[in-house]
């Protein structure tokens, strides 16, 4: 067990942009068994600009230095998924926790690699794979164990992957790359899948799926350049669980004027309805609603939220990795979690129909 507050040191933060500043830096500072004692990034006036602007007292120019820093007790590795496995690997050689953003790596085989390297230097491991604490995905999970719906039937899941849409920012033109590991695949409607199977508490026996595109090319916003599409904006899995329910889900890219988030789990006693506006688990805005035997759909409530916002979730998932660290429990996701996620991913890969 660690010391309290644990001390976390970030690897890539910028001070105006990025995920660690939208989500991790709010989350954080929002609860406190944690306080952020450093900072990195590539750039040394990058990194002390994020240090200043966040109140950070160690701002330092390489992850090396962050890893071995004698105040960080927690490494969080927040960059782009190709630098993963180096960054992880340096967290792991110094004897530290590390907290990793899904995915893990860029390939099955990283990750396993990852997995090993931690398992073997007895160092405790976090994925980012938050949507299993965010607050309507804990109700679903607890009314499900509790018997709402009764024996689960199916589970319907139909997303929106918000880009791989007809533009995208010159910001995302890397997830075009399938070598980048951040496709639609890899990104939301894998966050979205971990978190219902965890809700319905049941893994995948066997599946099929399709991918491919609607759209063969992607304008880049700022140039106006036309991309080709080598990533797919249309995901598609059928499946039956363990607990032999059926499982369909249908991720596309864009947004819709329509429905851009819907998971529904019909059961023999009930039905559970959770949506949301947005295509994304990790934005918010979300509505659980539910029935049992003869009644009509009404709205449930939610769980109360440290924070709102995108960092919600985020919170959420870093205070039972608190709880981990700090008392011994076993709540946060970990790098075998991470391993069996991708194991998943490339099921479906393997096992996917290319659409014309």
């Amino acid at each position: 067990m660690q010391q309290f507050p644990v001390r976390v040191g970030l690897i890539g933060v910028h001070p105006e942009k990025g995920w660690a500043a939208t989500a991790h830096i709010p989350a954080l500072q929002a609860l406190p068994d944690y306080r952020i004692t450093a900072l990195s990034h590539h750039e040394p006036a990058t990194a002390q600009a994020a240090a200043q602007k966040f109140g950070v007292p160690h701002a330092l120019a390489s992850a090396e230095e962050l890893v071995r820093h004698p105040e960080v007790d927690l490494v969080v590795v927040t960059v782009k998924v190709p630098q993963h496995h180096a960054l992880v690997t340096q967290a792991i050689a110094a004897g530290k926790a590390v907290f990793s953003e899904w995915p893990l790596g860029v390939s099955l085989a990283e990750a396993e690699a990852l997995r090993d390297l931690a398992r073997e230097r007895g160092v405790a491991t976090a994925i980012g794979l938050q949507t299993r604490a965010a607050p309507p995905f804990v109700r679903l999970r607890e009314l499900i164990a509790e018997g709402y719906v009764g024996r689960v039937l199916s589970v319907s899941v139909l997303g929106s992957g918000i880009l791989w849409g007809a533009t995208m920012p010159e910001s995302y033109r890397y997830t075009l790359d399938r070598a980048n590991g951040a496709a639609m695949l890899n990104v939301p409607f894998a966050h979205t899948l971990d978190g219902v199977l965890h809700a319905v508490g049941s893994g995948v026996a066997s599946l099929s799926g399709m991918q491919g595109n609607a759209r063969k090319t992607v304008r880049i916003e700022e140039s106006g350049d036309e991309q080709p599409y080598t990533v797919a904006d249309q995901v598609l899995l059928a499946a039956q669980l363990e607990n032999g329910a059926a499982l369909s889900a249908h991720f596309r890219g864009g947004l819709s004027r329509g429905t851009n988030f819907h998971v529904e789990i019909n059961g023999s006693e009930g039905d559970l309805v959770l949506t949301s506006p947005v295509g994304y688990v990790g934005i918010g805005g979300f509505e659980l609603r539910g029935a049992r035997l003869d009644g009509s759909l009404q709205v449930l409530a939610l769980p109360a939220a440290a924070i709102e916002g995108p960092a919600q979730p985020v919170a959420a998932a870093y205070a039972r990795l608190a709880s981990d660290l700090l008392h011994g429990t076993r709540l946060s996701p970990t790098f075998d979690d991470a391993v069996a996620l991708h194991r998943l991913l490339a099921r479906i890969e393997q096992r996917s129909a290319v659409l014309a």
